[in-house]
């Protein structure tokens, strides 16, 4: 059925497989550029019944009180502060399950095509500790206690929605039970969007109007958001972005995205032009918001807010945070139209208020600073294209090392796409992945690494970090520091790679003021084998097929294990 193929790649798979790096890679790049994933149009027609789904529920929700109602009466009742906590609570809900952010082939998932609750009520899936080797918390080992945590929080959530009014105690319950549980696991706590939804959540228990707080959260997403766009690594964000958007209109126009399509992959004026209107309206927004004192500049405000999340959602991105788009959009008109009179400072609290100045301000200054130390979710990094990342280079055959000795639910990405393809449309698409991570700018260090890594690359899969940390930590959402050295160090003490088997090259984020980016190369093992720093600069004036090194870079490894 054409309506469920994905888009067949412009070079034969098998062949492609079999030659050198830099003609695959410029292979594979051309063919993004072209046709984006080439995910079949089926896959868009679900995200956008999920949505419908997303919206329904809630809608469902604010019927069972009697202060609110269902869609016919919807304009009367949607500035009401309980169909707004409805709201945030059901959003967590959605995005805990694992059917938010990160779900479906858009962010590397099949079959299942999601996570979330497949892992967290299985006992034995692999955990992300915050203090490994913690007495009872700090094993890497899902346990009963993790479990019971997690369907504590998805019954509470479930029966508050359910419910005619919220409970503020029953909502601190909630917030007691994900410290604990993110103590065990702090994957679960990247999968709530806690920098969002878990921070709403103490708003709601300890601000008497907590609405000046909401905005400040909203601001805070906003604002950090521009921020982390201030850099060179945003405009092959909207390239890539543009290349796979499925109301993109043409050819010409993707091929307008790079310099000089096809020998110069580089993003184009236009998309450095697109990239910088983006990151203006992303600050432009909280900006204008904050400082509006009348209509005018609220609708002014509001009109740029439509846009940004219209944008950003019609190109239906990569991991795709469509409800989470959903969510801010609709949270945005409560407060600043609906509540329009209610200021920041109005805010009640002065112990939340030093919380949220923790949680808004010195968290993601630190995560710009210092992205090493805090994901990109708490910093508030999002879509600036400035990520950690990790390729994973895997013997073919070993991975059913991987199959024996890991509990997964989300099996070997090659087996979740087997009932439905062929081996050679499948290397098609694994291709593609490929080219996602080429394309971007920190992408453009990866032919010196992985030739350095592994000279014989043609045997080995080629993994994205992403995929890696959906199979075995039941989530991902473009964070490398889900998939870093704590992931291979896991994988290796359940799998025992004999030295060779599966090396790893990781790149860290590039800090704010600073001109470079950390790299490693690291045996699963023997451990690290090499590491540096590749300035930003010279990547720049790469093509993602170079394998040439950059000035600065030995030609031969440090380390030999």
């Amino acid at each position: 059925m054409p309506f469920l193929k994905p888009t067949p790649t412009p070079f034969d798979p098998a062949e492609w497989r079999t030659r050198p790096f830099a003609e695959r890679a410029h292979q594979a790049c051309l063919a993004w550029i072209d046709q984006g994933y080439g995910v079949p149009v089926g896959v868009y027609l679900a995200y956008l019944l999920k949505i419908g789904f997303f919206v329904a529920v809630w809608f469902w929700s604010c019927a069972q009180s009697p202060t609110l109602g269902g869609p016919a009466t919807v304009t009367t009742w949607w500035i009401e502060p309980l169909a707004f906590q409805k709201a945030i609570l059901w959003s967590l809900l959605f995005e805990v399950l694992g059917i938010g952010c990160g779900s479906g082939p858009l962010a590397g998932r099949y079959l299942p095509p999601f996570g979330g609750f497949t892992y967290f009520l299985r006992p034995g899936t692999v955990t992300f500790p915050l203090r490994p080797g913690m007495p009872v918390l700090g094993g890497s080992d899902r346990s009963w206690l993790d479990v019971a945590l997690y369907a504590f929080i998805v019954g509470a959530l479930g029966s508050t929605l359910a419910a005619p009014s919220v409970d503020a105690g029953w909502m601190l319950c909630i917030l007691v039970a994900f410290g604990i549980a993110g103590t065990s696991d702090r994957t679960l706590l990247l999968a709530a969007r806690g920098e969002h939804y878990l921070v709403m959540l103490a708003v709601f228990c300890f601000a008497g109007d907590w609405i000046a707080g909401a905005k400040a959260i909203w601001l805070a997403l906003w604002f950090w958001a521009g921020v982390s766009k201030l850099n060179h690594h945003f405009a092959s964000v909207v390239g890539v972005m543009t290349c796979n958007g499925p109301l993109t209109p043409s050819v010409p126009y993707r091929r307008s995205m790079v310099r000089q399509h096809p020998s110069d992959v580089a993003p184009s004026t236009r998309a450095q032009w697109l990239g910088h209107f983006g990151t203006a309206l992303e600050l432009g927004v909280p900006l204008v918001l904050c400082f509006a004192t009348g209509p005018t500049g609220l609708t002014i405000g509001l009109v740029l807010m439509v846009l940004l999340h219209g944008y950003i959602s019609s190109n239906v991105p990569m991991g795709v945070p469509l409800e989470w788009n959903v969510t801010v959009v609709y949270g945005a008109f409560f407060l600043w139209l609906g509540h329009p009179e209610i200021g920041l400072d109005q805010l009640d609290a002065p112990l939340l208020g030093g919380l949220l100045g923790v949680v808004l301000i010195g968290v993601p200054l630190l995560g710009n600073l210092r992205p090493d130390l805090v994901p990109f979710l708490p910093a508030m990094r999002y879509y600036a294209g400035n990520w950690a990342m990790s390729v994973w280079l895997l013997k073919r055959g070993a991975e059913q090392k991987l199959k024996d000795h890991l509990r997964m639910t989300s099996p070997w990405v090659i087996d979740q796409l087997s009932p439905f393809y062929s081996e050679d449309v499948i290397e098609g698409m694994v291709g593609r992945v490929m080219a996602f991570r080429l394309m971007h700018l920190h992408g453009r260090a990866l032919g010196p690494l992985v030739q350095r890594a592994a000279p014989d690359l043609n045997d080995r899969y080629w993994i994205d970090g992403e995929l890696m940390a959906g199979m075995v930590r039941g989530w991902n959402f473009g964070d490398g520091h889900l998939h870093d050295e704590r992931l291979l160090a896991d994988v290796q003490a359940r799998c025992g790679f004999a030295p060779g088997e599966l090396v790893c090259v990781m790149v860290e984020s590039q800090p704010m003021f600073q001109k470079t980016q950390h790299w490693r190369i690291l045996d699963a093992a023997r451990g690290l084998l090499d590491e540096g720093h590749v300035p930003v600069e010279a990547l720049r004036s790469r093509q993602p097929w170079d394998t040439h090194p950059w000035p600065g870079l030995a030609t031969e490894p440090r380390n030999e294990g």
